[in-house]
């Protein structure tokens, strides 16, 4: 197969990659990293992103690999012709909340998501996941705020401005996420989960919490 996604379950930041595939509907393999055990920072991976993170792309096709998720979702829509808006004004928008993502949710979910489940629990920095938790509700507020009266953050559609956006938000791991709070992401997230193609990160991606029990 021509697409091989380098990426574990656990990842949010692979789920968004992954999902995308999902929905532009190429055929693609996941190759598993086995980051809790150092997978992401061997020689072997290092060849592949010197930044040593999954996700990472490889298409062999065209002997190009790309990194960092939002990247590789805008290298999906070329491929695929889809997720990308329908005009160059909402090309730029999804871009728009791509980046609001990549800085004020992702970045602060995936690590407080991390700090509160994956480190050893009397190694976890409580003052650092308060402040965390208060930066969070201020973007699930912003993101709930632009879903008023929309289906979708950009045009009418789903993009990867929606892809990004939710990517940690399926994960059931506490990091002061609550549906119910938030009925806006609450109906989007259900029409994500209706689209055809989606699934959950756990089931999408080799690697759970439950592997390592």
């Amino acid at each position: 197969m021509a697409l091989k996604l380098h990426c574990f379950g656990e990842s949010g930041n692979s789920y968004k990659a992954a999902l995308a595939l999902q929905f532009a509907g190429l055929e693609w393999e996941a190759v598993y990293v086995d980051f809790f055990n150092g997978g992401s920072r061997t020689d072997a991976f290092k060849a592949i992103n010197a930044m040593g993170e999954v996700p990472a792309l490889v298409d062999t096709e065209h002997d190009y690999t790309i990194t960092q998720s939002g990247a590789i979702q805008d290298y999906i829509s070329h491929l695929s012709r889809k997720l990308a808006g329908n005009s160059p004004e909402e090309r730029r928008e999804v871009l728009r909340w791509v980046l609001f993502d990549n800085h004020k949710l992702s970045s602060v979910a995936g690590m407080t998501r991390f700090l509160m489940n994956f480190m050893p629990e009397d190694k976890r920095p409580q003052e650092v996941i308060q402040f965390n938790l208060g930066r969070l509700q201020g973007a699930y507020a912003t993101l709930n705020t632009q879903l008023e009266g929309r289906d979708w953050l950009v045009g009418d559609t789903l993009t990867n401005a929606d892809i990004s956006c939710c990517g940690y938000l399926f994960y059931p791991e506490p990091f002061g996420f609550v549906r119910a709070d938030w009925p806006n992401i609450d109906a989007w997230l259900t029409r994500i989960s209706e689209t055809e193609g989606w699934k959950h990160p756990y089931d999408l991606m080799p690697g759970s919490p439950a592997d390592r029990a």
